[in-house]
């Protein structure tokens, strides 16, 4: 956004720039926002995020805030999404790595597949995501979770059988929930691939992962 129209002015895209200690914030295909330079509706917005449960103006994020029109909107389901939901962490963390593996997006997983292991899914199960391999679940809320959130993103439907599974283990309400997560992370997952947004630590976690035959 050019610096005469108060918006986010160019600046050089340094790889591993720290905005916050910890947070690497690189961005590659477009310039990064300098928060001084903001204009009252996106600064609105950084604030808003930065003030809420996240505390920090990351990746995807710091893309949106170049159109703020949707970066509001967006960035309060993805607070919904990530804090609020009717699932558990375990599950909508799993449901979340699931997604991040399919679009190969680094960004979020690196920041993703510690939460999950956090909240209760197994490293195994984990990795195993990663991998494309078959993770092994004794807990059959992450089962299905896992089988919905895989099939739809994968197959682009949800077959009777899952629907009805997923119905019967979680309810309506939390089935909304995973759907909405699922197309929220999608979003972020887009977002990451198309600007290229590196992970933080400037590694590819799906380096040594066969891409899927198109």
């Amino acid at each position: 956004m050019p610096a005469e129209d108060g918006g986010a002015s160019p600046a050089p895209a340094v790889p591993g720039k720290n905005f916050r200690e910890g947070m690497p914030t690189a961005m590659t295909r477009l310039p990064d926002i300098v928060p001084e330079k903001l204009d009252p509706a996106q600064r609105k917005i950084y604030d808003d995020i930065m003030g809420g449960p996240r505390g920090v103006v990351i990746g995807p994020h710091r893309v949106w805030l170049l159109s703020p029109r949707m970066a509001d909107p967006a960035q309060k389901l993805g607070e919904f999404c990530r804090f609020h939901s009717s699932l558990a962490p375990h599950l909508s963390e799993l449901a979340i790595i699931t997604v991040g593996a399919y679009w190969r997006a680094g960004f979020e997983w690196f920041h993703h597949a510690p939460m999950a292991i956090k909240a209760g899914v197994s490293k195994e199960n984990v990795e195993a995501i990663r991998t494309s391999g078959s993770p092994q679940f004794e807990d059959p809320q992450q089962q299905i979770v896992f089988r919905l959130s895989h099939e739809l993103v994968s197959t682009h439907s949800v077959s009777e059988s899952t629907y009805n599974s997923a119905i019967s283990l979680l309810g309506e309400v939390p089935l909304v929930d995973l759907v909405a997560i699922l197309g929220y992370y999608t979003l972020i997952c887009m977002t990451i691939v198309a600007f290229e947004l590196p992970a933080d630590d400037s590694s590819d976690p799906f380096a040594d992962v066969p891409k899927r035959s198109r």
